[in-house]
């Protein structure tokens, strides 16, 4: 799939993610760490962003490792404030879950300014 994304629209996103940061502290920093996770462990940002907002199944759990991953997952959406980070991730995921997770961890809206292609 390719997207196209504006500065405008990065730049919303990412103050819509400062301000969960500012206003849920406990559900930004789960969400932080499952980014973090999603890396290390190599799996797609934009697979992350399906599976937390629950449009696909995950991936087989047979695996420990991928099971692992699925309960910390599972965590993050049982929380109380997870309907703040749903709303957040639903208003912005026109710029794709990678973008916003880029975000997230910090990177310059102007580098991810322009089109990109996101495999799922």
């Amino acid at each position: 799939m390719i997207i196209v994304a504006s500065y405008k629209q990065l730049k919303d996103a990412q103050n819509a993610i400062e301000n969960l940061n500012k206003t849920k502290p406990t559900i930004y920093k789960k969400f932080i760490n499952i980014i973090k996770l999603t890396r290390r462990m190599q799996y797609g940002y934009q697979y992350m962003g399906s599976l937390i907002m629950g449009e696909i199944q995950p991936m087989s759990s047979e695996d420990y490792v991928a099971s692992v991953y699925q309960r910390e997952v599972e965590k993050l959406r049982a929380d109380a404030k997870f309907y703040e980070l749903r709303e957040m991730l639903n208003t912005h995921k026109q710029l794709s879950y990678v973008n916003i997770s880029k975000l997230a961890l910090g990177e310059n809206p102007t580098a991810l300014v322009g089109p990109s292609t996101i495999r799922s």
